[in-house]
């Protein structure tokens, strides 16, 4: 099993930034990493991902904004978001995949870009 905990979320200002963080804990070796956001009545969509390696993957919507970063000696993942906007509004979870293709998802934090 693997238990993920996400922070860093809140109120923040269009053109400010934030910062999350996604801890793993559990015995399952994990491979992929990654954020992803919700809003009320829309699909969860991708927002970033980063493998063990540091290979990453960013939605258009947030390249050039948003920056994905990993440590795997703490297991943790951050995901730096400058220049917010108000449709970046969304509670963001994180997720993990293992070597064998499970996935795991955190709780979600909130996320809230006044205008």
């Amino acid at each position: 099993q693997v238990q993920l905990v996400e922070s860093g979320g809140g109120l923040v200002q269009a053109g400010g930034s934030l910062r999350l963080s996604c801890a793993a804990s559990g015995t399952i070796f994990i491979n992929v990493m990654g954020w992803y956001r919700q809003a009320p009545g829309e699909q969860r969509e991708l927002v970033a991902t980063i493998s063990r390696n540091g290979r990453t993957n960013y939605a258009d919507s947030v390249k050039g904004r948003f920056s994905i970063s990993r440590d795997n000696a703490r297991n943790t993942i951050y995901l730096q978001m400058n220049s917010l906007k108000p449709n970046d509004t969304h509670v963001y979870y994180c997720k993990a995949t293992s070597w064998n293709g499970m996935d795991y998802w955190g709780k979600g934090t909130l996320v809230t870009v006044s205008s």
